[in-house]
């Protein structure tokens, strides 16, 4: 299961309102970054074969069935500082971390297939 805190969901159903109607919250992980993986957010119309879509707290999130195998657990925050806001990710499965937040990477025996 992954969750949304208060504050992300506040934050993505600001950013949904410049989006068109009834567009979903897609949520990945794809290689890049300074640890070897990255989440990717964008919003999309559309469900694809394999998608798990989830609603959490009134934001329909969908997550790919690779990315899902480990982003499960994740929890997702927003918050703001003096540089400015940003979403913070919470993963159980990731093993380190770059100091952005946003990069993570996985054991070698992961199974993260490269894309």
């Amino acid at each position: 299961m992954i969750q949304l805190s208060p504050a992300a969901t506040s934050e993505i159903q600001r950013l949904k309102l410049k989006q068109p109607q009834n567009v979903l919250f897609r949520l990945a992980i794809r290689q890049g970054g300074c640890s070897g993986w990255f989440y990717d957010m964008s919003f999309d119309q559309t469900v694809k074969t394999g998608d798990r879509v989830f609603d959490l707290n009134a934001i329909q999130l969908v997550v790919d069935a690779e990315s899902l195998k480990y982003i499960n657990g994740l929890t997702v925050d927003y918050s703001e500082d003096l540089m400015g806001g940003g979403f913070r990710f919470h993963n159980p499965q990731a093993i380190a971390t770059c100091g952005c937040g946003n990069s993570f990477d996985f054991s070698q025996t992961s199974g993260v297939n490269n894309q």
